[in-house]
């Protein structure tokens, strides 16, 4: 039995189940490498397979903003009415290129959007998000690598009186979970308006909420992490799982085999394919975001500021200053829209956003379920096979929290309460 050595919840004086053995992790993104890395520190064999450059998927390129504020799933009704002026061809952020390519998920999106439904995924979405900063500290504490996380809440800025109203009432009477929500002072307002052009009505200060100093530097120092303490990488592709007789093995695009006593589906749009190979639905799409980031900039050390008017997030990172957005629904393969850069570089000028040079631009996937939950589980037909994936724009707010649950099911795989409200079952209808 493998001697567990750090984790939460007094697990260094527990074990993991017997069988625990080897664990492949299929997917080196945010969620996948936290928990190949919560696995490792209790002494669990652990290698991750990832095809991906550094930089690629979503784990690289988003607001590094951990969100514990955003408990209410999108898909409810009011998500649904608010659509016609959020739609990117009137100036908003969401956008569907071909709807009838994606219809079966937009169906089953609506089904999500019932009260109860909703409800009962607000609920469990509140649980998880509860566990995302207590689980990020003692992640990068047992890694050493504590100033990654900065415990400096962000901001909601407004431009219009009609944006201040709606997103006034929203945040301020709405179920924000663990975190608190506070006008801006006068001064705080004055200080971001002195680095702006438009001027700004109102804003609030969320406490509570955090963000990663540096996207990039949190996904290598993850992997240090993991590879320091014995772990193992692989970058190849998976072609599929072969699956006999209640168990899956690994085969890779070269032709390869690996076996393995534990598999962690953590792919994350790609995890539809592989769970398929295992005759299980996993009905995600590829819900793509973008952003500009520009390295030479004058703007001050300060939290994520979001124009909400806008629908843009603006965070400074150590590597540079990055504007994000967008809620692109699209089928797999579609080519980046080049009008979203146009837009954000059209937002940068209109915030006169002290910046200089050519940006970097970059678009990414996040894998996103009807429900707006994460499927976190055990396979029904493989009972080597675990998975996570499906953390829609939470992924980096959920990685070590979905690593702690994780952990959970490793050390008593009979036991799936910690992941009850997640699994794929859901979806069986």
């Amino acid at each position: 039995m493998a001697a567990v050595t750090g984790g939460p919840d007094g697990a260094g004086e527990r074990g993991l189940h017997e069988d625990a053995g080897r664990v492949v992790v299929v997917g080196g993104g945010v969620v996948g490498l936290a928990c190949a890395l919560r696995l490792r520190l209790a002494g669990v064999d652990c290698l991750v397979i990832d095809p991906m450059r550094d930089g690629e998927a979503a784990s690289w390129g988003n607001a590094g903003h951990i969100a514990i504020e955003q408990v209410a799933p999108l898909a409810s009704w009011g998500t649904v009415r608010s659509l016609p002026r959020r739609w990117f061809g009137r100036g908003g952020p969401v956008d569907v290129p071909r709807p009838w390519a994606i219809a079966p998920w937009l169906r089953r999106f609506l089904r999500a959007c019932s009260p109860a439904r909703h409800a009962a995924g607000q609920q469990a979405l509140r649980g998880l998000l509860a566990e995302a900063m207590p689980a990020w500290r003692r992640l990068l504490q047992d890694i050493g690598r504590p100033g990654l996380l900065r415990e400096s809440g962000h901001c909601v800025v407004w431009e219009t009186a009609d944006g201040e109203r709606r997103g006034r009432a929203a945040w301020l009477h709405g179920d924000i979970g663990e975190a608190r929500a506070t006008p801006l002072t006068d001064k705080a307002l004055a200080m971001l308006q002195a680095r702006l052009d438009p001027p700004l009505r109102a804003g609030l200060h969320f406490e509570g909420s955090a963000q990663v100093a540096d996207t990039g530097q949190l996904m290598r120092d993850l992997r240090a992490a993991l590879l320091d303490r014995g772990g193992q990488w692989l970058r190849a592709k998976v072609a599929r799982l072969a699956h006999a007789d209640g168990h899956a093995a690994i085969l890779l695009d070269d032709g390869r085999r690996i076996e393995a006593d534990r598999i962690l589906i953590a792919a994350g749009p790609g995890s539809k394919r592989l769970m398929a190979d295992l005759d299980e639905h996993a009905p995600l799409i590829e819900e793509r975001g973008y952003h500009l980031q520009w390295r030479d900039h004058d703007w001050p050390d300060r939290p994520p500021v979001v124009f909400e008017d806008r629908s843009v997030i603006l965070t400074r990172f150590d590597g540079g200053l990055r504007l994000a957005g967008f809620v692109e629904f699209v089928p797999p393969g579609m080519p980046p829209d080049v009008r979203k850069w146009q837009r954000l570089r059209a937002h940068a000028l209109a915030l006169g956003l002290p910046v200089r040079g050519e940006p970097e631009a970059w678009c990414g996937a996040r894998p996103t379920l009807p429900d707006y939950l994460p499927a976190i589980g055990r396979s029904r037909t493989a009972g080597n096979v675990c998975y996570a994936f499906g953390h829609q724009h939470l992924g980096l707010t959920l990685a070590a929290a979905t690593a702690d649950r994780v952990l959970a099911l490793f050390r008593d795989p009979g036991d799936t309460s910690p992941v009850a409200p997640y699994g794929l079952q859901r979806f069986a209808d």
